[in-house]
């Protein structure tokens, strides 16, 4: 779960190039619960995420490594990344489902990560 929640990190901006086997930590110091709380942060964050807005370089990291993330379950994302990812996820399946289908319509429309992630989503009490 923490793959696709990271890849929904769609808003965490946690990842981002990868460096020695790991992804940078250079936008690990973004604070997701204010991306979260804010109606206008979030827009232009899930805007960019969705190619109908303009993207900051710490969303446009995110975007390139999405895939990979997805794939790999994370496997290159520091613990930070890993939390915010779990944390953007939570929120928008709890707040935003409208929002969250869309993300998910885009990022991983065959459902091939939902149903390879939702037991891990069901211990963090995330219904996908």
């Amino acid at each position: 779960m923490k793959i696709f929640i990271v890849a929904l990190a769609l808003i965490a901006l946690a990842a981002a190039k990868p460096q020695d086997d790991k992804y940078t930590t250079k936008y690990d110091s973004v604070d997701i619960d204010e991306i979260l709380k804010s109606e206008r942060l979030f827009k232009n964050y899930y805007a960019c995420l969705m190619d109908t807005g303009a993207c900051t370089p710490d969303v446009n990291e995110l975007k390139r490594v999405l895939p990979e993330a997805l794939e790999n379950n994370c496997a290159k994302c520091s613990e930070k990344q890993q939390n915010d990812s779990t944390k953007t996820i939570k929120f928008l399946t709890e707040n935003k489902p409208e929002e969250w289908k869309a993300l998910k319509a885009k990022y991983d429309p065959d459902n091939k990560y939902v149903e390879k992630y939702v037991a891990d989503a069901d211990k963090e009490g995330i219904k996908l």
